[in-house]
């Protein structure tokens, strides 16, 4: 198949009136909220160690395990912030609107990791040793996407926002507790204005450089893989949390793959050359897949909820 790629250096440059128009924007919409006012403090006493407190043990736990799983997937894909912080910066640079962009996009996501933890402390919900033991090493591993241009970049960044908040909203939707409910829609609104930063970049892009983007948001959405997959025990995980729709491939067919196309206006994009139109055939192909693959899915999980199929 015949690329066309455009430079970054030209991206960042005809790109750069869209993010000072968007930072305008999102300054103006975005409200600061403080991590210490969505914490259940007073369900929270010592821990076993320095202060004498008592151990973790599973009891202690009220949440369903899928949501547990969730919650411990969803914190330590945000405890990555630095590695994420690094490749936006690189990508993007640090100087003018973009660099302005990097840096409070940077400041609004540090916000996550440190209510979720604080959440799942004082709620007990998790075992506080082993999960820093898998912050230690997530954060040691770091995280790199490894997409090969500026415009494959900004695809996969709209994606993976809009998928976080879906992701963070459901498990708060779940957790059966008005705390977390709460504590995880405040986060998912982040999500969804970081999403919308970033769609509405995108949606520029595709008016300028038809054909190169909407080849990469092609790219991305065939292999399009959430950055909390190198997790210890990832896969299990996301089974639990699949089975109980938190996250699967209905919700993010139905939540994130068609609406997203259908704000970029896929389908009636003009100005496409033969790299463009191929695009949008791999496009409309890839949704088919995914809504046939969903459908196998819902009956696994059907079968693992009845009791006839084990959940890993």
């Amino acid at each position: 198949m015949a690329e066309v790629r455009v430079g970054a250096e030209r991206v960042l440059r005809e790109l750069e009136p869209s993010v000072e128009r968007l930072l305008e924007r999102h300054l103006a919409v975005a409200h600061d909220w403080l991590p210490h006012q969505y914490v259940p403090w007073s369900a929270a006493r010592d821990y076993d160690g320095p202060l004498d407190g008592t151990a973790w043990t599973p009891q202690q736990s009220a949440l369903p395990q899928a949501v547990r799983d969730a919650l411990v997937v969803n914190l330590l894909t945000e405890d990555n912030l630095p590695s994420y912080h690094f490749e936006i910066a690189t990508r993007f640079g640090r100087d003018g609107a973009w660099g302005t962009w990097v840096h409070r996009w940077t400041a609004e996501e540090d916000r996550h990791a440190s209510v979720l933890r604080a959440y799942v402390h004082a709620r007990r919900a998790v075992d506080p040793v082993a999960l820093e033991g898998l912050r230690i090493r997530q954060v040691a591993t770091g995280h790199h996407t490894g997409l090969p241009t500026l415009l494959h970049t900004l695809a996969y960044v709209t994606v993976q926002e809009l998928a976080t908040r879906q992701a963070h909203r459901n498990a708060g939707a779940a957790c059966g507790d008005r705390a977390g409910e709460q504590m995880m829609a405040r986060i998912a609104a982040d999500e969804n204005l970081h999403m919308v930063f970033y769609r509405g970049l995108l949606t520029d892009a595709l008016e300028l450089f038809p054909d190169a983007a909407l080849a990469a948001l092609a790219d991305v959405l065939e292999d399009f893989r959430m950055p909390g997959t190198a997790i210890p025990g990832f896969r299990a995980r996301a089974a639990r949390i699949a089975a109980c729709g938190i996250y699967n491939l209905d919700v993010h067919l139905e939540y994130v793959v068609s609406p997203l196309l259908r704000a970029l206006k896929v389908t009636s994009l003009p100005g496409l050359g033969p790299v463009g139109e191929q695009a949008r055939e791999r496009l409309a192909a890839h949704v088919e897949q995914l809504a046939a693959r969903a459908a196998r899915s819902r009956e696994l999980f059907a079968r693992m909820n009845a009791g006839s199929l084990a959940v890993p």
